[in-house]
């Protein structure tokens, strides 16, 4: 096998990613064809088999996605929801009236937001802000620097992460841990290298180097293939 199309999400997160993964497969003398989508069109284009290897799906939530001839290869990081900030609270459960002035999510957060947000006596009456997902570092930024006391709902990993001031606040709602997979069609498995299978398949990148490819890629101006490259030769973050 000398061509592989290497499939990923639409954003700079998975981008790093998949350019961390694409280093493997070239170090196997593998062409790489990368696929951007977005989440509506991955079932698409896994089902018609224009997507050889997933970079990736968060297992049990993209469990819909095994359907499509593809397998699990490998786990390369564990995301999560969370709320989080640089305020230093420990626990939702900690939160008292008015100490929380503004909340702040992305759209496609959202609902998820809401349902907690409406169970969460503290944050009941607190004022909402979403944006766009490119947009949540600097809106976060804005915040910060403005002097407010805020908190973020999303996942880790994220750029902000790559902040180690920036904390998770444990709510015990939330904080279930997914498995960020590799995940590879069954057909290519069958012919392709295995010795490059169990390199894959053995490949762990961590939630701390995606926060540091993302903000590589995000905030510094890298592009995908230069974070991937100064990872791999321990310039982004200690592994």
């Amino acid at each position: 096998m000398t061509t592989i199309s290497l499939g990923h999400l639409r954003d700079a997160l998975n981008a790093g990613c998949a350019s961390a993964v694409a280093r493997v497969l070239d170090a196997h003398e593998v062409e790489v064809d990368f696929v951007d989508a977005d989440q509506s069109e991955l079932p698409g284009l896994l089902e018609e088999g224009a997507i050889d290897l997933l970079v990736s799906a968060w297992l049990p939530r993209d469990a819909g996605l095994l359907q499509h001839g593809m397998r699990v290869l490998g786990t390369l990081y564990r995301p999560y929801y969370c709320w989080a900030g640089y305020g230093g609270l420990e626990t939702i459960e900690g939160l008292t009236a008015g100490q929380i002035t503004r909340v702040i999510t992305t759209r496609s957060d959202e609902a998820q937001m809401r349902g907690l947000l409406a169970q969460t006596e503290a944050l009941s009456e607190t004022a909402v802000t979403l944006c766009a997902d490119e947009s949540l570092y600097a809106t976060v930024q804005n915040a910060r620097g403005a002097g407010e006391n805020f908190l973020v709902f999303l996942a880790q990993p994220h750029a902000l992460f790559h902040d180690d001031r920036f904390q998770p606040v444990r709510d015990a709602r939330l904080g279930e841990e997914m498995e960020a997979n590799l995940l590879v069609r069954e057909a290519v498995a069958a012919c392709a290298d295995q010795d490059m299978l169990d390199e894959l398949s053995e490949m762990t990148l961590g939630n701390k180097v995606m926060s540091a490819l993302d903000h590589a890629i995000q905030i510094d101006g890298m592009d995908p293939e230069e974070a991937a490259e100064a990872w791999q030769r321990g310039r982004l973050v200690a592994r």
